[in-house]
């Protein structure tokens, strides 16, 4: 017998192949067979154009950003050696003139 997944809506046994897809006959619920996307690509940090961003990449501010919490703004075309991948809402960790700083990768550019 073949070795088909329960249903991962309803978790019920009942489930069989139709196609290129996995149907369950208790919710209807249909899924494909093979994974459409790998988790490898979901991960990948990308810059304002679609660039894919990698640790030590150089990049360019693409617009003026206001700092948080000080009257320090970082200027549009500003030049970032060196950059870090981190987790979080602010995907980039770089240092600015001696200053440590997480920059979202939407306004950024690669060098």
């Amino acid at each position: 017998m073949e070795n088909i997944p329960a249903c991962p809506q309803c978790t019920m046994e009942h489930t069989y192949p139709d196609g290129d897809n996995y149907v369950c006959p208790d919710c209807a619920h249909e899924w494909p067979m093979q994974a459409t996307e790998s988790t490898e690509d979901t991960n990948q940090v990308r810059d304002s154009n679609g660039n894919v961003l990698v640790d030590g990449d150089d990049v360019l501010l693409i617009k003026d950003l206001k700092v948080k919490g000080s009257s320090t703004n970082l200027k549009k075309g500003t030049k970032v050696r060196g950059i870090r991948i981190i987790d979080g809402d602010h995907d980039v960790a770089c240092r600015i003139n001696g200053t440590s700083y997480e920059l979202k990768s939407e306004f950024l550019k690669k060098a």
